[in-house]
């Protein structure tokens, strides 16, 4: 690499980076804008159907909620900027960011096996359907993909809870992380399964896996459908480029042909798997729900339930932030992996 190129990469990256506060403001306005500029009083929510009005006009100015858009838009940022504070909730009156960092960890927990299992399986079909295109495993993908995609995430949720826990019963009860009598491990990380390693409990850790198989493969089977069109759609052009072509004149195996065909698709493979990744903390929300898991996700829907406006600032703020994040990581990772991918 020449010392022109590494100051073409320099300043390309640079102004990737310039560009995050610009992308910042924009996550902590829509954040502040999604929730205040929509209907709906949290005051009355609090007071009840049967509040006198004085009362309700008591909370309101409690809260905060009795003064200008422009006035709470210029307090929330102040808040954020000069105590580094999301707030406090309307509701149990703790600090948001404690209710996000104590329930974060679940929740990623959650999506990290949920997206090992939507990649693992998606590319399995992905596979199958690009190199026998047109053949009976293609149609078998094909179909699969297509039950998995059209059935909503809560409902397969729900499904699997009544075929693999009423009916077979190989699933505990959707409960939580653990059993109700289960003794949680010792916060080390906050994710149940990590600290139960940690901690080198075997048999819990055998309880966290047991209660986390439905919601993960829930997860799993809903996007590995959307992991396993974009396989076969990039490996299929990647199966008939010059390439593969060349390697197959050559007289390599056909193993070996299709290890070098991801090769040539792996850019964007790898840029769809940071999608996934990104869209899964807004999608295991409902998921969270429908297994009691107690995640960051359950939280935020239970705060839009209660109208808990800085419980529901802080999450939309917190998950614009991570995906602006792995986006941008994103970015320099296929910069890496493909020098033809342009730096503009």
């Amino acid at each position: 690499m020449t010392d022109s190129d590494v100051r073409y990469r320099t300043g390309a990256i640079a102004k990737r980076l310039l560009f995050i506060p610009v992308a910042v403001f924009i996550v902590i306005t829509l954040a502040f804008g999604l929730v205040n500029l929509t209907p709906g009083d949290p005051a009355l929510v609090i007071a009840g159907d049967l509040a006198a009005d004085e009362q309700v006009a008591e909370i309101r100015a409690e809260l905060g909620t009795d003064k200008p858009v422009p006035q709470r838009y210029a307090a929330y940022v102040r808040e954020l900027f000069t105590e580094r504070s999301l707030g406090t909730s309307f509701f149990t009156k703790r600090p948001i960011w404690d209710e996000i960092t104590q329930r974060f960890p679940d929740t990623l927990e959650l999506v990290v096996l949920g997206l090992l299992g939507a990649v693992l399986y998606g590319s399995l079909l992905g596979t199958l359907s690009s190199y026998f295109r047109r053949r009976w495993p293609d149609t078998l993908s094909r179909t699969s993909v297509t039950i998995t995609q059209s059935i909503p995430d809560f409902f397969m949720g729900l499904l699997l809870i009544y075929v693999i826990f009423y009916i077979i019963g190989w699933a505990p009860a959707p409960v939580g992380r653990i059993g109700l009598l289960d003794r949680p491990p010792d916060r080390v990380t906050g994710a149940v399964i990590l600290d139960t390693l940690i901690a080198r409990d075997w048999g819990l850790l055998k309880t966290a896996f047991h209660h986390a198989m439905l919601p993960v493969v829930t997860l799993a089977l809903f996007y590995s459908s959307h992991f396993a069109k974009t396989t076969r759609a990039v490996l299929s052009r990647a199966l008939n480029s010059d390439q593969v072509e060349f390697a197959r004149a050559c007289g390599l195996s056909e193993l070996r042909v299709v290890g070098y065909a991801f090769r040539e698709a792996r850019t964007p493979v790898v840029t769809y798997i940071g999608i996934l990744f990104a869209a899964l903390f807004g999608g295991a929300a409902i998921v969270e729900t429908v297994f009691a898991w107690g995640g960051l996700g359950q939280w935020a829907i239970d705060a839009m339930l209660k109208l808990d406006v800085p419980a529901i600032q802080g999450f939309i703020l917190v998950v614009g932030l991570l995906t602006l994040l792995v986006y941008l990581l994103l970015d320099l990772i296929v910069v890496a992996l493909d020098p033809r991918v342009s730096y503009e």
